[in-house]
């Protein structure tokens, strides 16, 4: 097991830290499965993935938060990222905090988003001290929409995305939001 004190903070079975440079072709081989990135207009090349992890390195030094690096305590896996990060795309919510998660296609199923995503609530709410945190998602993945309900997010409304406009499989997408009580 690794050291507790590698991470920026634990939840049960996760470990969240800013991101490594030696991430960057496990978190590839993620955006390269098409299962994982079902709900996106492509998979992500090797410069997108590069690209990804240098601007979540930089946003946690800039902001205290990102999309983090997330391992499994029991083996020290990397299974994908779990976090927050700033939105700016054009939208009549934006700019705001967003949460997310990409995990790896073998690790579905077993709550690692829902568990994770919790703890992160927790640490923009009580560390961070941000008062509200966004969700958004296509319409048609209902699985990103579940663990939003499961997380105590409310939907706010559905929205066209302004950065899907020219895709009509996902440009149409719903927004949840959750305020601190």
């Amino acid at each position: 097991m690794k050291d507790i004190e590698n991470y920026i903070f634990t939840s049960q079975r996760l470990g969240f830290r800013n991101w490594k440079s030696t991430d960057i072709e496990d978190l590839y081989e993620i955006n390269s499965d098409k299962r994982v990135m079902e709900f996106f207009p492509n998979v992500a090349t090797k410069k997108q993935t590069v690209e990804f992890v240098e601007r979540m390195q930089t946003q946690f030094i800039n902001k205290g938060f990102c999309y983090f690096a997330v391992d499994k305590l029991e083996n020290n896996e990397f299974i994908g990222f779990i976090g927050l990060s700033e939105q700016t795309f054009d939208a009549e919510f934006t700019p705001c905090i967003d949460i997310g998660w990409r995990i790896k296609f073998s690790e579905w199923n077993k709550g690692f988003a829902t568990e994770g995503a919790k703890r992160c609530l927790e640490y923009a709410f009580n560390d961070l001290k941000i008062k509200n945190i966004y969700s958004t998602a296509p319409k048609i993945n209902l699985k990103s929409e579940r663990v939003m309900l499961k997380l105590g997010l409310k939907k706010q409304y559905e929205f066209e995305h302004s950065l899907l406009k020219n895709d009509c499989r996902l440009r149409n997408c719903v927004l949840y939001k959750i305020e601190k009580n």
